[in-house]
């Protein structure tokens, strides 16, 4: 698949899932700009060893004004976004009468509105251009629920909601929206529950096993470089009909 002279937004872009997707888009000779607090640096000379043009921008993706002036960033250095990765996100686990409303409004803010924000401001350069590809990084989160999880859960759920909705507003359009749903990925968030798990029983392999035997029964982790590949699969012209899907690759949890 060649994605020559396509630009490609990858929020939440300098590690994880968010990186893999931009690999694989800058391996089809897409231009990236990546997003995140992580480090950009060794994000953007990973990203670029594929030869294209890649740039960084550190908005705060629970910040409106600044998701502008990251869309705004892209139109000047770029010529406008083709392809959208609505990346972003952050966790975090307390019992629905526990949790604290400044954590909702983050989880809310950065998993759910911060994808509304881009996508209204890069639909319209879609349209003038006659193409684009908005993927919204959603999770088995979104077509289920867990316990303790509650905003993670609503903004999931709300993400797969939104992709449905943008999906029919551009259905008569070469404009695409979907949302990919991955199982348990071992992103830093994730080696986090692992070391708390190691921590109470002193075995890491036992908690990275049932951490995955509650969820996963493939046992196994859904990797950054597959969902990259679904990313670029949904950028194809054989996924022009692919519209609204919420296509979850979560080693069967959502099937049982």
């Amino acid at each position: 698949m060649n994605l020559k002279g396509k630009t490609a937004l990858v929020t939440g872009s300098t590690s994880g899932i968010g990186l893999g997707i931009a690999l694989r888009l800058a391996e089809a000779g897409a231009d990236l700009l990546l997003n995140g607090f992580g480090d950009s640096a060794a994000a953007v000379a990973e990203v670029a060893r594929h030869g294209g043009k890649v740039r960084h921008h550190p908005a705060d993706m629970a910040r409106a004004q600044q998701i502008g002036e990251m869309v705004a960033f892209a139109e000047d250095e770029f010529g406008g976004v083709d392809i959208l990765v609505n990346n972003a996100g952050i966790q975090y686990v307390a019992p629905v009468e526990e949790f604290p409303v400044e954590r909702w409004d983050a989880i809310i803010a950065i998993n759910l509105s911060s994808a509304f924000h881009t996508t209204r401001l890069a639909l319209p350069g879609m349209r003038r251009r006659g193409w684009g590809r908005i993927i919204n990084v959603a999770s088995a989160h979104g077509l289920v629920g867990s316990a303790q999880k509650c905003a993670y859960v609503a903004a999931k759920h709300g993400l797969v909601g939104l992709t449905k909705v943008v999906a029919l507003e551009t259905a008569a359009t070469p404009i695409t929206c979907n949302a990919i749903c991955p199982g348990w990925v071992l992103t830093p968030l994730v080696q986090q529950q692992i070391d708390e798990r190691a921590r109470q029983d002193g075995d890491t392999q036992r908690a990275r096993h049932d951490l995955l035997a509650e969820k996963q029964p493939s046992l196994d982790f859904v990797t950054p470089a597959q969902l990259g590949a679904l990313a670029l699969f949904l950028c194809s012209e054989a996924a022009d009909q692919v519209r609204g899907a919420a296509w979850n690759m979560d080693g069967g949890w959502v099937a049982q």
